[in-house]
């Protein structure tokens, strides 16, 4: 089981992961890989999502975000040391 998340340092307000988007994290075996990334990376993933106006956007958000945790590396289309 993955780390639980030290949300103590976090300064901004943090975002309730939406039900489906926990859905496709287990699906696609990335929980582990979202918990294992910084509170402010797993709370900025989120907000962002929960910012899309359209459908096709959250949709979108969703998918990058997917394929960034999968790939390993890579946060917000930016390289990612850690881990």
């Amino acid at each position: 089981m993955a780390e639980e998340t030290d949300w103590s340092r976090l300064k901004r307000p943090r975002y309730e992961m939406p039900p489906d988007v926990e859905r496709r994290l287990e699906e696609r075996g990335l929980m582990e890989a979202y918990r294992g990334r910084p509170a402010y990376q797993q709370n900025d993933y989120i907000g962002w999502i929960n910012r899309a106006k359209r459908d096709a956007t959250r949709e979108k958000r969703i998918s990058q975000m997917l394929e960034e945790l999968a790939l390993g590396g890579v946060y917000m289309n930016m390289a990612w040391r850690g881990g």
